[in-house]
């Protein structure tokens, strides 16, 4: 009897499957946009790093331009620094609580088929849509033609000279705060909504009010998403210069800002200046491309901080599980 022949044939489990192109192709794709996007990147920040090294130095970054800030020898930046800090700091101490608590009432509290609450979220939508330049125009028409003015006219009646009707960091600061707002608030959105509903409706079957339940269950749990925001709104808000044009950046200050009224000096105002209003691009390249790098390495710093912050609130919040 013949032996019959070992069936080669493989379970259809193991079956070798067809290459497949397109799937082949698409990865292949994505792979070279991801690279594209790294490669801009580094070569955006090696060239930034590359030319202002150079002019980079603690001179540089410790004192101010008392004459002629044009000159490689004696400029200094502090004084931008401190304002783009300043502004940016205020910012945030503005923004966060009106977004989170806008963001809180459209999530917790309004109805999702009301006409408030449609009206809202289309203002919102819209603000993100609006050029930086006419936030700056807002400010300088909202801020300091009227609020500014009628806060003279009512603190001030008797004095000539503006002290609130006039730029100042106030202003720029609020302007920004305006322009960010909808970051905050759809970050926060997004925080709230991945709270699993069961955490609600358990503190509220525990005889927890409505408030509580908010502010003692949700809120914790959303933290980190909330820290998110403020860290998109920092970024964006860092190098803007169009919404402070009109309402609180100087040309020019021998000194610091020493009221909520002053103007101040801005990095990102100050890199326009250097790169327009030179009477020597050449002669100036150094110091235009140092604050360049002062500009990243603050707005790196800033985030840097707020990352530090979201770390540690997610820290504690895995200790207590």
């Amino acid at each position: 009897m013949k032996a019959s022949s070992p069936d080669t044939s493989e379970p259809n489990g193991f079956q070798k499957t067809r290459f497949e192109w397109a799937s082949f192709v698409f990865s292949g794709l994505t792979g070279l946009a991801t690279f594209l996007v790294l490669a801009i990147l580094a070569i955006i920040l090696g060239n930034i790093l590359l030319l202002g090294w150079d002019g980079l130095s603690w001179r540089f970054v410790s004192s101010g331009t008392e004459q002629d800030m044009f000159n490689v020898d004696q400029a200094g930046v502090l004084p931008m620094i401190v304002g783009t800090a300043a502004r940016v700091f205020l910012m945030t101490l503005v923004v966060l609580p009106v977004g989170v608590i806008t963001a809180i009432y459209l999530t917790e509290y309004a109805r999702n088929n009301s006409l408030l609450t449609r009206v809202i979220r289309g203002a919102v939508n819209n603000l993100a849509g609006v050029p930086s330049i006419v936030f700056g125009l807002f400010g300088l028409g909202f801020f300091i033609s009227f609020v500014g003015t009628h806060l003279d006219g009512f603190m001030h009646s008797g004095s000539q000279t503006p002290v609130w009707g006039k730029p100042g960091l106030l202003w720029a600061s609020m302007t920004l705060a305006i322009m960010t707002l909808p970051v905050v608030i759809v970050a926060t959105e997004e925080s709230l909504r991945a709270i699993p509903p069961g955490l609600r409706e358990a503190s509220l079957a525990l005889g927890a009010t409505k408030l509580q339940t908010v502010v003692k269950i949700v809120l914790p749990q959303a933290l980190p998403g909330i820290l998110t925001g403020g860290i998109l709104a920092v970024s964006r808000a860092a190098g803007e210069v169009a919404p402070i044009l009109f309402t609180g950046a100087a040309y020019y200050m021998a000194t610091l800002p020493r009221s909520l009224s002053d103007q101040f000096m801005d990095l990102g105002y100050h890199v326009f200046i250097l790169s327009t209003q030179s009477p020597n691009i050449e002669q100036t390249r150094s110091i235009l491309y140092a604050t360049v790098l002062v500009l990243l390495l603050l707005t790196f710093a800033l985030n840097l901080v707020a990352v530090l912050v979201r770390a540690r609130v997610r820290g504690r919040m895995r200790a207590m599980h």
